[in-house]
This record gives structure tokens, sequence and C-alpha cells, in this order.
């Protein structure tokens, strides 16, 4: 029986306080993401910046240019000015770059974390256990904005479900971790989404639960949400075919021509584009922040050798290498990663140089 036939039955309201909410300790009122946008609307050129560089990685999943896509910036975001400074100087490398590189910064504002911890600038801006979502949600919006006005693309992990309808429209490419990779809601969420997605392999290193979710991805799909005007709907999405695997390590680094190869074999298996990102960091690099340069040079071995399933990298980089605790009463040193180690900015110039002529003698061998 429908609502509309329950007519004859008396309205009343039912105490349910026993059974409903019985964790909860507060609910806050959220903004809305269409106030959001209307306080900190996108500017054309800014429209105009993700629209191409949304296209241009799309051409380059598909075979259509042969730059490399470099995601390339802190491991979290946690300043604003410290991330515009990082910004300005990296904008310096993509121009010089451009030919060869597709550079994308990193600009990540959510943090999942394996037990507990610090969750990230839109979840808690002021790192202090204050979680002032609404003040990290502006703060992260207006900081897209600012580094799309240099000129920069920006990529972003998606792990917040409802957080995408506050910044989706500024982002030029997403991740989904390794974590979420095999979370249905995400592979949905995925499907939805304007820009390409990178898909991590799991966590112990199995890549066939990116190949499925790459495949779940482009099909379509329907999901509940939450629209620009904060009202619960059922959206139905197209499906994206802009998805791909980013090879991230697990109980042993995958980046080897070997773990290419073998990656490839999975994804032809399942009839989906034979081509990987490889992020040098996390379990590449076996969470030591300097392997990442053995790794990336590593990389540009196999790119400079012809491998054109390569198609991207991903490098934690920071204004400073390493990484800093964050306690309470102690202020942090500028320019260091808060979760986890990255190379130092002067570090990575040398790295996306090595990639860019990699990427020259790639060509020359076509």
């Amino acid at each position: 029986m429908t609502h509309a036939h329950r007519s004859a039955t008396p309205i009343s309201t039912h105490d349910t306080t026993r059974i409903d909410d019985t964790r909860i300790k507060a609910v806050r009122p959220l903004i809305t993401p269409a106030l959001l946008q209307e306080w900190l609307p996108t500017p054309d050129a800014a429209q105009t910046l993700v629209e191409t560089s949304r296209a241009a990685i799309s051409r380059i999943l598909h075979g259509q240019d042969d730059r490399l896509i470099v995601v390339v910036g802190p491991c979290s975001i946690h300043d604003h000015g410290q991330a515009m400074d990082y910004a300005h100087q990296l904008k310096v490398q993509a121009d010089a770059l451009a030919d060869d590189l597709l550079v994308v910064m990193r600009v990540y504002f959510e943090k999942p974390r394996t037990t507990v911890g610090w969750k990230g600038y839109i979840n808690d801006p002021h790192l202090d256990g204050s979680f002032a979502i609404n003040e990290g949600l502006e703060m992260a919006r207006e900081l897209l904005l600012d580094v799309l006005a240099l000129g920069l693309p920006v990529g972003t992990e998606f792990l917040d479900l409802l957080s995408p309808q506050f910044i989706s429209d500024l982002v030029s490419w997403g991740a989904i971790g390794a974590r979420t990779t095999e979370s249905q809601s995400h592979r949905q969420l995925a499907s939805g989404l304007s820009c390409p997605v990178g898909f991590k392999n799991g966590t112990d290193g199995g890549v066939k639960v990116a190949s499925d979710a790459i495949q779940a991805a482009s099909a379509a799909h329907a999901f509940m949400g939450m629209t620009k005007m904060g009202q619960a709907a059922i959206f139905e999405t197209r499906g994206n075919n802009d998805c791909h695997v980013i090879l991230r390590g697990g109980k042993q680094p995958n980046y080897s021509a070997a773990d290419v190869d073998a990656t490839c074999a999975v994804l032809k298996a399942a009839g989906l584009r034979e081509q990987v990102m490889i992020d040098v960091s996390h379990a590449n690099s076996s969470k030591q922040h300097q392997r990442q340069i053995t790794v990336a040079d590593d990389v540009a071995q196999q790119i400079a050798a012809g491998d054109i399933r390569i198609t991207g990298l991903m490098i934690e980089s920071h204004l400073q290498e390493g990484r800093q605790d964050i306690v309470a009463g102690q202020p942090l040193t500028p320019g260091v990663s808060v979760t986890d180690a990255c190379i130092s900015l002067a570090q990575t110039v040398p790295l996306l140089e090595s990639l860019a002529a990699a990427v020259r003698t790639r060509r020359a061998l076509r």
C-alpha cells in the first residue's frame, strides 16, 4: 500500500528515539552546493581551462595525444598560501614542458585513513578537531579557483560521496583510492563524474579490482544522491569512458615492465584499453619518499624504450621534502606535508625534465 492510499490512517508522531540515531552526537547544518557556487562562481576562463584539460586528458587516454599525464603535488593540502606557492612554481615547469607533459596539480582535500587521523582540509580545515566542514568546503573551492586562475588544471581524490557536488566542476582529473576502488558507490560516482577518473589497484596489489571498477564505471547506473540544491534525488548516469588503472603497488611494488605487461594482460582480457598510470609513491616507493625518484627514473626508461601503454605518472611532491605530525600547540614547519612524506619541489623539477625527455625519445621511435 503506497503512502497516497494511507489517508484513512490517523497521522501521528511516533517517538523512535530509543532506536533511531542512538550513536549520533550532533547534527549540524550543511551549506548547499548551489549556495557555495553562488558565493564562489566559476569564471569563464576557469571553465574553459577545465573543459580543455579534461578533453586533452581524454585524448591521451584514447591514444590521440602522445604526451604523458603527470599528476604532481602535495600528498594533501593543509595551507592555502603554501599550496599557491607550490602552484606558482609548478606552473613555470608545466609551461616549459607542455609539448611533452600534461601537468595536473595534485590538490587532495580528503584523506582516507587506515584507522583514524586527520581526514583532510574539507573535514577539518583548522587541523584542530573542530570539523568546520562548511568552512572547509568554502576554503577548498576557493583554492581550486585560485589554482585554475594560474592556468593549472587540478586533480583530486573523490572519497566522500557528497563533496563532489561542491567542487567537481573545477576538477580536470579524479582518482578513486585503493581503499574505495572496490566500493560500488564509488564506481557509480565515477560513472557520472564529468572528468576522467583513475582507479588505483587494491591495497594488496590486485589489479583485477581496478579492471572491474573501470568496467562498472563505464556503464550506466541509477543511485541515490544529493542535488546542487541539497535535495535528495535519484541520479541516472551515462557511464564514463575515460577511466583507467593506476598502479600504486601493494604487498610489493608493481611499476616494473613486467608489472605493466601483467596489468595490460588483465585489461586486454576484460576488453579494456591496455594502458596504465603509475603512482611512484605509496607501496611503489615502499613508503620511502625519496625512492619516488628511483621509481620515476625506472618508469622514464620504460617510456623512452617506446612503451606507449604508460599514459601517466603520479608524484607526491611539496615545497620541502619529508613529513611532520600535527601536534596541538606546536607550529608546523612551512611547506612540509602533514600526511605522507613527499619529495621537495627542487627534487621534482629534474624528474619532470627527465620524463619529458623520455616522451620525446618515445615519440622519435614511432
